[in-house]
């Protein structure tokens, strides 16, 4: 087997995990605090921020000013899924975001997310 399918079949391989990350200026500390059901997808969202179209428009600015060297992409925690059939990923992984939305308040001065209103 060449070494692209190789790589290919160890990437369907891999299992989906779902879970928490933080985008972290090194240089001001202030931090992005976002969810995801890929940990995969976390490639996409550093394109978006490379590429100038990343949703959060503070942190794309920031990214753009300080350069790319000055963030570190970290998972937080990895959501633990439930053998349960009522049990909603989605909402799972929502109260999970919250939770750590509400420990490290990365909001205003201290970081890049917008307070949601519930």
């Amino acid at each position: 087997m060449d070494r692209k399918k190789e790589l290919k079949q160890l990437y369907k391989e891999t299992p989906i995990e779902a879970g928490i990350y933080q985008i972290k200026n090194t240089i001001n500390e202030k931090m992005f605090i976002g969810s995801t059901r890929n940990f995969k997808t976390l490639n996409g969202v550093t394109f978006t921020l490379e590429t100038g179209t990343h949703t959060n428009k503070t942190l794309q600015d920031e990214w753009h000013q300080f350069g790319k060297e000055a963030f570190t992409i970290d998972i937080l925690e990895k959501l633990k899924k439930k053998d349960d059939p009522y049990y909603n990923e989605k909402e799972a992984l929502a109260e999970l975001e919250n939770k750590w939305l509400e420990q490290l308040q990365p909001y205003g001065e201290r970081g890049y997310n917008k307070k949601k209103f519930r």
